[in-house]
Order: structure tokens, then sequence, then C-alpha cells
């Protein structure tokens, strides 16, 4: 092979990796990048939000928790049965005990709903406020949180625990919006991996590698001259930064957490995920989405048995914690715990004792945010079949999202092929949630 000179050898694109921190599994040059473009992106909001989003990917049964209807017929209302909470006149199902006992903090939402009934389409206009189109991939919410708000406190802006699916990325705004990646804090010795050396790597070779990127980046630079290597010193220099930064493994350190309400949370996924999640938006990060898991709720057969052992158990405690945890610590008031997945499930049990999808209507939980708790929004009919008051669409969840954070839903970026496009599309504050 003729080579005539270095540019043989490595292209542009070949020596900006070699001079990412990647080499050692490492994404948060990513991230680092997207802070220099958010500090200029509109107005701050008057009062800081954060959001975490317990996901419930595969669709959670409404009648089966926060709109039961003990007055149907069997086949519809299912085995359940409703429990009073703390709030006379609300009633949740009997497996929600702990969340009942908050229900003072919290606002369910009874009319959501889509016009996607594929969990993939449905997952994608629930995160992103668009329908699904093959030209063009939008991006998540979060990811639209980390442009526009950028880092706070030298914190990713956004976070997924315990890893990342389908929707939750950058879309056309870029890799370096996507989330970063927790892992699972339920395992033991739980490190979160973006903040650990690896094994083989100590910080007298880390250091030497730098050494290399930094000579090779000089020798490029004299063939070359572009504003994107002027600004990878900074990222790279943040991105060391924050591996060796007090700050950041303090935030991730969920075994100094003591035992008791590690308990109280759950030594669950999602459990231990709601309080990694609190701790992260304590740290700083402003957006944070907590998953079991890929499709877990997808009840299509078994649906009660799954709900009453499985689900509901790890969920109930995870989220009930998590709002008296962060009001306890004065944060509630600016955080908004949202709980939701892409769709509900039928109202009529099917002949596996199963729900199939159902995407006409399903409730939404918010607690926190400012937002005033203890109050029902919205209503289906006798069977949970249909929105009957105060229909809410996906993108009116996303819009109202944005408001409440200061960023300003309209405001629109562009593609790589210039194509203008708003943070979501269209949509209004949902009636009645706010104020």
């Amino acid at each position: 092979m003729r080579v005539n000179n270095h540019t043989d050898i490595f292209g542009r694109r070949d020596l900006m990796r070699i001079g990412s921190l990647g080499a050692l599994g490492l994404n948060l040059p990513g991230f680092l990048r997207a802070a220099s473009t958010a500090s200029s992106t509109g107005d701050k909001p008057k009062k800081d939000i954060s959001v975490i989003l317990l996901w419930q990917s595969g669709g959670c049964g409404h009648q089966d928790t926060f709109d039961m209807k003990p007055d149907a017929p069997l086949e519809y209302r299912g085995e359940f049965k409703p429990i009073s909470t703390n709030v006379p006149g609300i009633q949740i199902c009997e497996h929600l005990p702990r969340t009942a006992k908050v229900m003072d903090k919290v606002t369910i939402l009874r009319s959501l709903r889509s016009r996607e009934n594929n969990h993939e389409r449905a997952i994608n206009y629930l995160l992103t406020g668009y329908l699904p189109l093959p030209t063009i991939e939008f991006p998540s919410i979060g990811s639209v949180v980390a442009k526009e708000l950028g880092p706070k406190n030298g914190m990713p802006p956004y976070v997924a625990v315990p890893n990342t699916f389908p929707s939750y990325g950058g879309g056309y705004l870029g890799g370096e919006y996507n989330p970063f990646i927790s892992g699972d804090a339920n395992v033991t010795s739980y490190k979160v991996r973006d903040l650990t050396l690896p094994t083989d790597v100590d910080w007298t070779r880390l250091g030497n590698r730098r050494h290399l990127v930094e000579q090779m980046d000089r020798k490029f630079r004299a063939i070359e001259a572009s504003e994107d290597f002027k600004a990878l010193d900074g990222f790279y220099q943040r991105a060391y930064d924050l591996i060796r930064s007090p700050a950041a493994k303090k935030a991730f350190d969920i075994e100094s957490e003591p035992a008791a309400l590690r308990e109280r949370y759950g030594r669950t996924p999602v459990g231990q995920g709601a309080l990694l999640a609190r701790r992260l938006v304590e740290g700083g990060v402003r957006f944070v989405t907590v998953a079991k898991g890929w499709l877990n709720y997808d009840t299509h057969g078994d649906n009660f048995n799954t709900m009453k052992k499985v689900l509901l158990p790890e969920w109930d405690p995870a989220f009930a914690t998590l709002v008296e945890d962060l009001a306890q610590r004065g944060m509630l008031d600016t955080t908004l715990v949202i709980s939701t997945g892409e769709f509900g499930r039928t109202p009529k049990v099917n002949d596996g004792a199963g729900r199939d999808h159902h995407n006409k209507a399903w409730s939404v939980v918010f607690a926190g945010g400012g937002l005033t708790g203890g109050r029902v929004i919205g209503a289906t009919d006798k069977t949970a079949t249909e929105v009957t008051d105060t229909p809410v669409e996906p993108e009116d969840l996303l819009y109202t999202i944005y408001s409440m954070m200061g960023v300003d839903p309209a405001r629109e970026h562009h593609t790589s092929i210039g194509r203008p496009v708003k943070n979501v599309n269209g949509g209004k504050l949902i009636p009645g949630l706010i104020g």
C-alpha cells in the first residue's frame, strides 16, 4: 500500500475518534459537546425543574391501577379491587397501598390517548411528540431538554436508568444528545461505567494516552484547521475532569444511602433506579428515565398474576418512596415525577386472562414540580374504553413538560438537510394541571 503522508493513514473522522475518550469505552465527550450549544438556546426557566420519568414500557393497564371500574361487568373490571387513598373520594388499586398514602401529593390524569397502537411507533410518538416518519428520526424529550438546557453542575443533563431503549435518543439532533447510561443500580457493588476507569487502565496510562492524543491532534491540525478541533480540547478536558469529579462520583454513589431507605424504595432495579434518579437530580441532572426493562408491562396473558406479583410490588414502593423522599428533602417542588407507558390495556380481559394494546385511553400520574396534588383530571366511560372528559394527546403531554421546564415547545431546530422542526408538533397545556 502506498502511503504519501499521515493523511493517508488517518482520515479526519478517524483522528477525531481516536482523539476521543471513546477509546476507553467512555461516552462523556458527547454530552460535554452538547453543553457548548445549549447555553444560548432561549430563556431560562423561572423555576429550575428536573424530571424523573418512571417509564412503564409495554403499556400499563389503567383499569387495574388508577382508573378502576368496580361497577363494570367482571370481564371488564378484572380481579382487582379499589382501595381508598389519603384523599377522600379518590380510590386506586388495592396493590398500590404505598401510593394510596401519598395521593395528596399526586395528580392522576385519566384521559391520555394516542393515535398509535403498535409498541415501537407508540413509544416513539409518546417520547418525541411526533408521529413516526420513515424519513426523519425525532429526538426524545430527554434529548431535547439536554440540547435546550445543557448540563448543570457538570452533570450529564439526561440519564437513562438502567439502560437506553429505542426512541430514547437524540434523533436528528445527534448522538451527543443521547442519554448517559447509568447501568443497574441494584447490582452488588454498583459502579457507573463511565466514571470508573477500566481495570487495565490507571491514571498514568490514561495520562499517556491523553499525551498521545494531543500529539496526534497537533500534527493533524497542521494539515487541516477546523473549528471542530478547537472545540475538542475543551470537551476532552471536561471529560477528564468529570471522571475525576468528586461531585459526579457522589451523585452515583448509591451505596452511601442508608440501608433502611434503600429497603423502602425496594431492592429491585425499579426501586434502586428511582433512588439513583433522586441522587442524580440532587446532583444536577435535568431529566432521568427509569425503566424496569423493555415491554415488561405488555401483559397479553396472565395479566393479574404478573401485575400483583411482579410489576406493582416493584412500582408501588419505588414511586411512593420517591415522592416522600423528595418532599422530605425539600426537592418535590422542583422535581416533576411522571409515570406512564406508551398506551393502556384493553378494557375487556382476553381468553388468556390478559389485556391487549389499547390506545384510546389510559392514565398518567404526576407528582411534584409545583403541581397541586390530590386531584383527578379527565375521565373515561363506564368500561374505561373511551375518554369522556379532557382528552389529552402525546403532543399536549410534551408541550406541558417542556413549558414547566422552561423549554419553548415551538422552538425550531434543523435537521442535517436544513429542515426546520419544532421541539414538539403542536400541542397545548394540559387543562387544569398547572396552577
